[in-house]
Order: C-alpha cells, then structure tokens, then sequence
C-alpha cells in the first residue's frame, strides 16, 4: 500500500523511526563533549582552589610573623623609653615557662647565645621581676618577686625610709618600717641598692594598705609594679655585680 507521497506506509513508518536517529545521537554526542568541558573545568577548578589555599596559608603564616615582629617593636620601644636610672644595659630574654602552681613563685627564660648569670636582675620597662637562680646553657632560671622566699632591700621614695619586701601570694609585704615612720597608701618603693643583688632605683611597687602591725613596725602591702600575669618578655640587666668576695670578707683584728 502507497500513500500520499508515493511511498510505502512500511517505508513511512520506518523512516519516521529512523529520522529521529541522528538528532539524538547529536544531542548525545552534545551533552558528552559538555560534560567533558564540564570535567575538565572542574577539575581546574580544584587546582585553582588548591592553589589559593596554599597562597591563603602562606599568607596567613606571613601575618603571624609580622604580626611577632610589631609587638618585639612595640616591645623594644616600651623598652628603650623606660631608662632606669641604674648602670648597665637591657638584654631582651623570652619567657618560655612559668610556674604559678605553688608558693615557690618561678619562671624560665631563653636567654639567646649569651648565657645569664645567677643573681642577675630581671625586670619589665614597669619595674622589677625578680634575679636569676639558676643557669643552664641558653636557659635560665628567675626566682619572682612574689616567691614567698623572695626578699628585696627597698626605699621609700617620699621619705627615703629603708626597709625589707618579701614576697607575697597577692601583694608584697613591706617590712621592718617603725610605727613611728610616715608611710601612706599611695607611697612608691623602689629598690635600695644595699643587699648586693639589685641595683638601686628599680621600680618595685605601691603602697597600698597601712596597718598598726605590733609594737614595732607597721604591717605594710605593696601591690607590685609589674602584672606578672601578664609575663611575655622581660630584660636581664646587665650590670655589674658587687664581687661577692667583698661581702663575704671579714675584717682582720689589728695586733
């Protein structure tokens, strides 16, 4: 049977199936170059990615070191301000440890490539932190100002009374000033210079609670010039001790 164009209805209808054919096999062969185009941006995509996250940690590393390096300025320069009126210089030493556990009040520095020395002062552009007690190699260990242990001759500035502070959990304790003395909340302390360790004029605290005490002397608390909860960099200053054989020398009775 023939239809309208001449042709079969079989041929009609196979041609109907067959015409179809092409068009989906261009569209298939479309949507595999797409989705390998597809591939491959994706998968530059990932490199590009991979690529920035690195650039983004290099970065981010970068921003810590400079960031280090704007607070050692920031640093140095509180440091180059405070000139204590005491001979010898500043050395900049890293606190790498500190023991807040126990009344033995310590921490530990790194001292770079020259060693510390035992008894040497350490102290913040705000005052006095303590001496060294130990030394070991490029390391060095610091006896605080708030050890129980710890003692410092000390003056009072507006009087210029003489006196002892010894360390304290929360406060430091000013002792042996008579009752008779004047002191007042608010007096600075500073360091005396006469026990052989610390030279004089060291910012070591305030004033802070006058008592009666005993018969004696009065019960004082200093609160200390330096936060040392806040410990990051301290200086070891470099001075010149006083030898320790002149301390020690007794005088020779005369024949």
């Amino acid at each position: 049977m023939r239809g309208d164009a001449g042709a079969t209805l079989l041929e009609q209808w196979a041609v109907r199936l067959v015409a179809p054919i092409p068009r989906a096999v261009d569209a298939i062969t479309g949507s595999v170059e797409h989705a390998g185009e597809g591939m491959r941006r994706r998968e530059e995509l990932e490199a590009e990615t991979v690529r920035l996250h690195a650039r983004i940690e290099t970065l981010e590393r970068e921003l810590i070191r400079l960031r280090n390096v704007e607070e050692e300025r920031d640093q140095l320069a509180a440091a180059l301000e405070y000139t204590p009126q005491v001979p010898g210089r500043l050395r900049p030493a890293q606190v790498v440890y500190i023991d807040h556990s126990s009344t033995l009040r310590t921490l530990i520095l790194f001292c770079g490539g020259s060693p510390a020395r035992v008894d040497q002062p350490v102290l913040t552009p705000d005052g006095l932190v303590g001496r060294v007690i130990l030394v070991a190699g490029s390391y060095a260990k610091v006896q605080l100002l708030t050890d129980r242990a710890a003692a410092v001759s000390a003056v009072i500035v507006r009087t210029r009374r003489q006196a002892l502070v010894r360390g304290g959990t929360e406060s430091l304790e000013l002792d042996f000033v008579p009752v008779q003395a004047a002191v007042q909340v608010g007096d600075r302390v500073i360091t005396a210079g006469t026990d052989g360790v610390y030279p004089r004029g060291i910012a070591i605290g305030t004033v802070s609670k006058v008592l009666a005490g005993g018969e004696l002397f009065r019960a004082i608390t200093v609160t200390p010039a330096v936060d040392f909860a806040h410990l990051d960099r301290v200086y070891l200053l470099e001075n010149e001790p006083v030898p320790k054989e002149l301390m020690e020398a007794s005088p020779r009775a005369r024949p």
